[in-house]
């Protein structure tokens, strides 16, 4: 009589997926997936995410800190969490932020959602470090800065209020999105950590909620109405939820 199979886990798939999974498990998991399509299917999709990642973003952890900042941090006050932060969310998303992703079916190539998130990385990385020109629109411009967005983007943007978390919105920008405008919000506490929130129109529809986060910092992505979200901060997921909720509840009704 064949024994029954025991259930592979999602943390298991994901530990499968980033080389991770105990030696004498792996042959559990292997023959769960050859008789679960669905998983295998997330798996090839993390699998996918995961060598684009790398393919983007491995050259990045051998580049040296431009002069200029290294200037400016003498001149500014301490931003040694920034370095940390960057260096934290490229870990989260390339060694084991595949985990992540909301499986799609197999994919050779990111979905366009995968390409939006990738897009905002990119936006994060290149402004969190600014500091006399980390915006185009200051936040006392809020007003205009919501028109100008949504003229320009094509749905409501809205720069959340986020006081009630101790965020000040620092200002944003328009920034081009996988399939064309992006809006890029910024955001920080009285201790200069920032927060930062990017929107693009995304085909993936809606798409519920998700964390990921390694060593220093994190990240909450979802999609409604059309529209793709990604907020980067801290890895404190209760922070970092209470955020991405205060965020979503001002803006769930702004896509279309």
């Amino acid at each position: 009589m064949t024994e029954p199979m025991i259930p592979v886990t999602e943390d298991e798939l994901h530990a499968y997926v980033d080389n991770e999974l105990p030696a004498e498990r792996r042959g559990d998991v292997e023959a769960w997936l050859a008789t679960h399509p669905e998983d295998t299917a997330r798996v090839q999709s993390w699998r996918a995410m995961s060598d684009a990642l790398h393919a983007r973003y491995d050259s990045v952890a051998d580049e040296a800190v431009p002069k200029r900042l290294e200037l400016e941090r003498l001149v500014q006050r301490p931003r040694s969490w920034i370095y940390g932060a960057i260096a934290a969310t490229l870990v989260a998303f390339i060694c084991g932020g595949a985990s992540g992703w909301l499986a799609r079916g197999v994919a050779a190539s990111p979905s366009p959602f995968q390409n939006l998130t990738l897009d905002a990385l990119d936006a994060h990385r290149l402004y969190v470090v600014e500091v006399r020109h980390p915006v185009e629109v200051p936040g006392d411009e809020r007003a205009h800065l919501q028109v100008w967005l949504t003229k320009r983007c094509g749905w409501d943007v809205r720069a959340p209020e986020l006081d009630a978390t101790g965020l000040k919105l620092v200002g944003g920008r328009l920034l081009p999105g996988p399939t064309g405008p992006a809006s890029f919000l910024m955001y920080e506490n009285a201790s200069g950590e920032r927060f930062t929130l990017y929107t693009s129109r995304s085909e993936t529809g809606t798409a519920q909620m998700r964390y990921t986060a390694a060593d220093n910092s994190g990240a909450m992505y979802w999609s409604e109405g059309g529209v793709g979200y990604v907020l980067s901060g801290p890895v404190d997921k209760d922070r970092l939820n209470q955020v991405a909720r205060l965020v979503y509840d001002q803006t769930e009704k702004s896509g279309g």
